[in-house]
């Protein structure tokens, strides 16, 4: 296994991580999984307050083998339940219990979708609180993950001593939120770079149409798509980690061996990604390449994410552009970002350089994503969580 340095701390932070949130149905299945994870020599297992029964799985099998010094523990406040100050201890608290330890190596924000929400946070005292769980080991080290546009990412980074950061990035989309210009931002500040999503949930390692996969395969017969697409990101010497949702042993060997198999890429390799990606245009409704120039929008909208999203409940599935979707816009929030809040002002699309109709697009994308039983839902889980 290699590590890659978190600066911050000089932690040694193995490059493939576990992702917690899709544990197998089986306890036992689970354990053999993270233990031969260990064994294979990853040390960094990322779980969340609001995966159901992940952190207390973690927990009980770490204790029960003895491992907990072996591995670094990450874990996320989740913010959208935090409305008063003590909710964080309250919080915290419940998740100590169920990880069973006094520390949280890693500790994220969970979900933060733009520098307003941050700035919320702050109001209710988190830098504080923050602090003083720091000072008193019981956070080691502090960060967020990310779901929103590259702007608002480069503000918050810039707002506070962060540690690390966790955000979607992948080749299939790599303008996506932060994007790749968010992951160099936060390299060039010393902050280690946690991925999400490499595999788009799967999709890119066993959802490509067959003229993709024909791409990759005639460059390399042995190598297989997840394999791509996870040597894409481990080529990226501002990527310090990538988290793969593992559900099996099986799937855990694979990414093992992709780690074991890796060797930087060549630029005839690299042109293999802008062939692949291509295809995946083919089948774009919308010809947005992600470039932001459209941004930011006086409403505040993600544009290209949410034509992104429009896009990938084409390209891949519905259920992954709503997916998409609801994390670009925010929709389970009070303040959401959704498309229908456009104005119609066309500043963004003066700006455009794929002189894409943005307004007629966002009009779209707000009908397929958002018809009435969605908005229904979606009204229904603001009201729950306010």
């Amino acid at each position: 296994m290699n590590y890659r340095i978190d600066v911050a701390s000089g932690n040694k932070l193995s490059v493939l991580g576990m992702g917690c949130m899709r544990f197998p149905r089986d306890k036992g299945e689970t354990e053999r999984m993270l233990l031969a994870a260990i064994e294979g020599g990853v040390n960094f297992f990322d779980t969340a307050y609001i995966y159901p029964g992940s952190e207390k799985t973690l927990g009980e099998i770490l204790a029960k083998n003895k491992k907990r010094e072996k591995v670094f523990i990450a874990t996320k406040l989740p913010l959208i339940m935090c409305k008063t100050n003590p909710d964080f201890d309250r919080l915290f608290n419940e998740q100590l219990k169920r990880l069973q330890t006094d520390y949280i190596d890693y500790y994220f924000l969970h979900n933060v979708t733009d520098f307003g929400q941050w700035a919320r946070m702050k109001e209710l005292g988190i830098v504080e609180w923050l602090e003083n769980k720091k000072e008193a080991g019981a956070i080691r080290n502090i960060g967020f993950s990310y779901h929103g546009t590259c702007d608002e990412f480069e503000k918050i980074l810039a707002d506070y001593a962060w540690g690390f950061t966790m955000v979607q990035y992948n080749y299939y989309d790599p303008n996506y939120q932060a994007g790749g210009r968010g992951v160099e931002a936060a390299a060039e500040k010393g902050i280690s770079v946690i991925i999400m999503e490499p595999l788009l949930g799967g999709r890119l390692a066993t959802g490509l149409s067959k003229d993709a996969e024909a791409i990759f395969k005639k460059a390399e017969p042995n190598k297989s798509p997840a394999d791509w697409a996870l040597h894409w990101l481990w080529n990226q010497p501002a990527v310090t980690v990538v988290l793969s949702g593992m559900n099996s042993t099986d799937i855990l060997q694979k990414n093992l061996n992709a780690e074991k198999t890796f060797i930087p890429l060549s630029e005839n390799e690299q042109s293999i990604y802008n062939d692949v990606r291509a295809k995946f245009r083919e089948k774009d409704k919308i010809n947005c390449t992600g470039c932001n120039y459209c941004l930011p929008c006086p409403k505040g909208i993600n544009i290209p994410a949410v034509l992104s999203a429009y896009n990938a409940g084409y390209v891949q599935n519905y259920f992954t552009g709503m997916t998409l979707y609801i994390t670009s816009t925010a929709l389970i929030r009070k303040e959401h970002l959704s498309p229908r809040l456009c104005n119609h002002c066309g500043k963004c699309e003066k700006n455009c350089p794929q002189n894409i109709d943005i307004r007629k697009a966002l009009k779209k994308a707000a009908s397929r994503m958002e018809p009435l039983p969605v908005r229904g839902i979606m009204k229904l889980a603001r009201w729950f969580l306010s």
